[in-house]
């Protein structure tokens, strides 16, 4: 078998810092996908979000699970009342025509 013969071109390792990698897992924690993240950011592997994710998750403890439990809740409760809104506004449209 032939061997796989290396490129000549040394691929440079990007370094990301900090700062950078916490504003991308925030992007996550806010509601974006991954794919977008990376995508937007130009990160090119959602494996390394997740990565980051769960170094940042690991050094701050239990504190930012808990509040990304109580953001995932929040938005379904939001997601819920525009539902409950859009209703009423379309029951009210259609009482106001009949009278």
């Amino acid at each position: 078998m032939a061997k796989k013969k290396r490129s000549a071109e040394m691929r440079t390792r990007r370094t990301f810092t900090r700062e950078f990698k916490q504003q991308a897992v925030q992007m996550m924690v806010d509601g974006y996908s991954a794919s977008s993240v990376s995508d937007n950011l130009g990160i090119g592997n959602t494996d390394l979000l997740y990565r980051w994710k769960a170094e940042l998750v690991s050094e701050s403890g239990p504190v930012t699970e808990t509040l990304d439990k109580e953001v995932s809740q929040l938005r379904e409760q939001l997601r819920r009342t525009q539902r409950e809104r859009d209703i009423l506004k379309k029951a009210l449209g259609i009482l106001s025509q009949q009278e």
